[in-house]
């Protein structure tokens, strides 16, 4: 017999040293983007590209836009620790700016309840963002009476009288409602500033702050806001 060496191949790493040879497979060709079509007339080219597929004729302004979070509303924004109810503030914004006016309670919106009282200057019970009130260290103690629990939102909303579509007469005659308070909001005025005068009359210096309430607030020459304590 004749011995016959045996040759041994080297196999690549992963490779199969005795198989089947692998079958071709055709790859699927690609969707053409784009079609020549001709076009008539001299000296144009003789063909243009078109697309298969037409594009959008609306862009966004931003290919990729971010969501986003959702801001959560609170109902009612926590107040400053210097208001107090009894607190006698000083209005920065609106009609009655420069007035001292008494704290009297947060509504459920965040926004507070003040008078000034309306005898005294004519400041009637507002609503007023606690970003307009500066807190003065002079306080009421009204913890002895209690503000009447109708005196919320929907008591301060007015309402709009609705206007007929077709309205006679000229538009430029035709004269704007005043608002005029309700004889509801007269009695909850006087009720409510009988109870802060019995407070401020209780006080030993009650002729001094009668007209501390009376008298605006302003500024003399070389009075800065930012070196004052109220």
């Amino acid at each position: 017999m004749v011995q016959t060496k045996m040759v041994r191949r080297s196999v690549k790493p992963g490779g199969l040293r005795f198989g089947k040879p692998k079958s071709k497979q055709q790859v699927p060709e690609k969707p053409k983007t784009f079609v020549e079509k001709p076009i008539g007339g001299e000296k144009n080219g003789g063909t243009r590209k078109v697309r298969v597929k037409k594009l959008p004729a609306y862009y966004a302004s931003q290919p990729n836009p971010k969501k986003r979070a959702k801001r959560i509303k609170r109902n009612t924004k926590p107040l400053r620790s210097t208001i107090t109810p009894g607190t006698i503030c000083i209005l920065l914004a609106g009609i009655h700016k420069g007035k001292k006016v008494v704290f009297l309670k947060q509504l459920k919106s965040g926004l507070c309840l003040v008078t000034g009282p309306f005898k005294i200057n004519a400041c009637p019970l507002r609503r007023v963002n606690q970003i307009y009130l500066i807190a003065t260290a002079t306080k009421l103690d009204i913890s002895s009476f209690g503000v009447p629990k109708h005196l919320n939102d929907k008591y301060f909303r007015r309402i709009k009288a609705k206007r007929p579509k077709k309205e006679e007469g000229d538009i430029f005659e035709q004269k704007q409602e005043k608002y005029t308070p309700s004889v509801q909001r007269k009695k909850d005025q006087a009720v409510v500033d009988g109870m802060v005068m019995s407070a401020i009359r209780k006080r030993q210096d009650k002729k001094m702050l009668f007209g501390y309430l009376g008298t605006p607030f302003g500024l003399r020459n070389k009075m800065y806001p930012h070196r004052l304590k109220f």
